[in-house]
């Protein structure tokens, strides 16, 4: 008999690991509430991952069986679950964040301990990382070898036969949440997605910028998948292979919107190989540059920046709609860390960490890496890339509806205004807006600032 010990992957569809552990069954799934390694992982997105750990349990009582729930570190549990149930093999999925392959680790050395053979299987990502390189110079060569890779299909979920019988009447509590969070679990997840592929997914390309419509019809102009997949509710070879059906039934631009889909999954699939090569990227630069970068000591700046009131209208309604939902749009996402990296000058594993705390949809490989592009010290081909925040607006959200959506002191100012926000002059700031603040840093200054600072890092000065 096998045990399955559920990490962050809380489904019973597409999870190969589980597959694994049950076409050798019978197996028992398990999973260990450690409440010191919880403790590691930002409060929302804990409470939003402990309720799938309640919807997952439910799945298994639905299907006859349950999940095993044990509090304690997993090194000492599984164990002594195996010795209790006499199971002789641990089976789980890996993982490649240094915290969690050290856990992993430490539960080998006890199952050799014990006499219990353990498995691990790739399920995180579509392509084992140790398939491909250790070392790509940009996203496009990194795409066309993963692209090449034979993706699997989805694993189907265990049939009953393949799952001991079982009452087990510890569950994991659920903490209260300062916002509120989407519906848990696989179905949630599953009605999202096709909620997506009905109508979203065709015009993905188009709309996955557009500000306006991520506010009017949030879950249609990008999917708002992140924070089912950075919790494991649903499989990646499960949303990969729906997407591709629907791009091999359209054409011309609607294939061209849902290849757009396909193709920013394997931004996530490189962010993964960039943490598997360097178990360091969450807290050191991945680029060598000849100097080092002189960030700026500005606590009251990054604070400035946390609150969401710089000045900058995109900059704080990005900031605002993570602090009220946990959730960042892609597009202000970057533009909110590149203003503190560049603008502000604020080294850019500050942000990286509030980050963690702060999103539900926290991805440990995907934020370092994101951050690290974001910051120039990562893999982007560009030496020194500044977002220009009054640009960006003018761009995906003429209209201010974004901004005014989150930062209700401009909901009266003109667009065009709110627009020109850091450039219009304190008086007619102070005559449209009173409530709303200066711009923290002047838009001109902070960006040759910034190109300053990374020239002489780069040694061009």
């Amino acid at each position: 008999m096998h045990l399955f010990w559920h990490q962050r992957d809380l489904r019973l569809r597409d999870n190969r690991g589980l597959h694994a552990a049950a076409s050798d069954g019978p197996v028992v799934p398990v999973f260990v509430y450690d409440t010191d390694f919880l403790e590691h992982v930002g409060p929302r997105q804990r409470a939003f991952f402990l309720r799938g750990v309640r919807s997952l349990q439910r799945s298994y009582r639905e299907g006859g069986s349950d999940l095993l729930v044990r509090t304690g570190a997993a090194s000492e549990v599984l164990p002594e679950v195996a010795d209790e149930l006499d199971a002789d093999t641990v089976v789980y999925n890996e993982h490649y964040r240094p915290a969690r392959r050290a856990r992993q680790q430490r539960v080998e050395t006890a199952c050799d301990r014990a006499g219990l053979d353990t498995i691990t299987e790739t399920d995180l990502v579509l392509v084992d990382p140790g398939r491909l390189d250790d070392r790509y110079p940009n996203h496009s060569q990194f795409h066309n070898d993963w692209q090449a890779v034979p993706k699997s299909a989805p694993y189907p979920a265990p049939e009953g036969s393949e799952l001991l019988t079982f009452d087990s009447s510890e569950t994991v509590p659920v903490p209260d949440c300062d916002i509120d969070l989407p519906d848990a679990g696989y179905r949630a997840a599953r009605e999202r997605y096709d909620a997506f592929l009905d109508e979203g997914i065709y015009s993905y390309n188009d709309t996955r910028d557009d500000l306006p419509a991520a506010v009017e019809r949030p879950t249609r102009a990008v999917s708002r998948m992140s924070p089912y997949v950075a919790a494991g509710m649903i499989g990646l070879r499960e949303l990969w292979r729906d997407a591709t059906a629907v791009h091999d039934a359209v054409d011309g631009h609607e294939r061209r919107n849902v290849r757009k889909y396909r193709y920013e999954l394997s931004w996530r699939e490189q962010n993964y190989h960039l943490l598997y090569y360097n178990p360091d990227l969450p807290t050191e630069n991945y680029k060598s540059l000849p100097n080092a970068i002189e960030w700026r000591d500005a606590p009251e700046d990054f604070e400035t920046w946390k609150r969401g009131e710089t000045g900058y209208p995109l900059v704080d309604a990005g900031m605002r709609q993570l602090r009220e939902e946990g959730y960042v749009h892609n597009r202000p996402r970057q533009v909110v860390a590149s203003f503190l990296t560049k603008h502000l000058l604020v080294d850019w594993r500050k942000g990286r960490r509030h980050f963690a705390a702060q999103l539900v949809d926290h991805d440990p490989a995907s934020n370092a890496g994101n951050w690290q592009w974001i910051a120039s010290t990562g893999t982007d081909s560009v030496d020194v890339r500044i977002f220009d925040p009054v640009s960006q607006l003018s761009k995906y959200d003429d209209g201010a509806r974004f901004v005014k959506a989150y930062v209700p002191e401009l909901a009266d100012v003109p667009a065009d205004k709110v627009v020109d926000w850091p450039t219009l002059s304190a008086e007619e700031r102070d005559r449209l807006a009173p409530a709303y603040p200066d711009p923290v840093v002047d838009r001109n200054e902070g960006y040759e600032r910034a190109q300053r600072v990374f020239e002489q890092a780069l040694g061009k000065r």
